[in-house]
């Protein structure tokens, strides 16, 4: 972050974000000489901008929050690893939804100086729901083992390579305006047969209703080529870690490469991969922490 700037005075002003309830601030010990090498760093003038760490939004397991470094800040870690931040010092972290009692940003001046913020986590309450499906979707158990190897692989290189967006800053919107039938979090049972936890949001639009983009952002991966549990499935970037996946369309209406606009049409809702019927799935994740939508967009006015 040498060069850190601030650029907007208006993000700043007023002390923009206020201290975050259940976060404690823990004084950081007075740096060693030698912690940072800093001759290197230009003497910038950054007369405005908050004199300590900002988070705001309610610290659970699923959460997103958005926050803001103190002025003059060179790097930001969550546990140790680095939050990337704006050049207007903005920041957003996810907690995922197995995320620990704490965690702990800490954010390190061009003098060395670190500020802590103790993040406590509230538990999400998540449910136990049962699924009339297959545990491996439509394939077989051997098809799947030989498939399924080749489908994570391409999700993991997708959402290893981050877009530049800001589709991020943006306020969420719901991209279809249907009942919710799974929620984010609840340990899923298929025909008897415990599978993983439920990652997204269900939402039970028919056959063919098209969804559109939540915000902004790069279309990461597009397949038409239905996989194993996903079905025919899109993934879109919306920039600083952040990215929205949607399962089991119809039918695709973007491709690999597209940049889209908060509202515009992605796809038609189906049933293909493992499901019991047509329905959206939008699952979020923030790098590795996968979190839940709903909250994002409670709220705001269903399309």
């Amino acid at each position: 972050m040498t060069g850190f700037r601030f650029r907007s005075r208006s993000v700043l002003a007023g002390g923009l974000l206020a201290a975050l309830a259940g976060c404690a601030t823990v004084p950081a010990p007075p740096p060693e000489a030698s912690a940072l090498p800093i001759e290197d760093v230009p003497d910038l003038a950054l007369p405005q901008g908050p004199a300590t760490l900002q988070v705001r939004g309610t610290p659970r397991q699923g959460a997103l929050l958005r926050g803001l470094v103190p002025v003059g800040t060179l790097g930001l870690t969550l546990d140790g690893v680095p939050v990337a931040v704006d050049a207007e010092g903005n920041f957003i972290i996810g907690l995922d939804r197995d995320a620990p009692a704490t965690m702990t940003l800490e954010a390190t001046g061009r003098d060395g100086r670190k500020q802590r913020r103790v993040l406590t986590i509230a538990r999400g309450d998540w449910k136990i729901q049962n699924v009339n499906a297959s545990i491996t979707g439509s394939a077989t158990s051997e098809e799947f083992q030989q498939r399924r190897a080749g489908e994570l692989a391409r999700i993991v290189a997708a959402r290893g390579d981050p877009q530049l967006s800001n589709g991020w800053r943006q306020t969420f919107i719901w991209p279809v305006k249907a009942r919710i039938s799974g929620v984010f979090g609840s340990q899923r049972i298929y025909r008897g047969t415990p599978g993983s936890y439920h990652s997204g949001l269900d939402l039970a639009g028919g056959q063919g209703t098209v969804y559109v983009a939540p915000a902004d952002g790069v279309v990461v991966l597009a397949s038409e080529d239905p996989f194993t549990l996903e079905g025919k499935l899109l993934i879109i970037d919306h920039g600083m870690g952040i990215n929205s996946a949607f399962l089991h369309s119809d039918r695709l209406l973007v491709k690999e490469g597209d940049v889209v606009r908060q509202g515009q049409p992605l796809g038609e809702i189906g049933a293909t991969g493992r499901v019991t019927g047509p329905h959206l799935h939008w699952s979020m994740k923030w790098n590795d922490a996968r979190i839940d939508p709903l909250p994002l967009v409670q709220g705001q006015a269903a399309r």
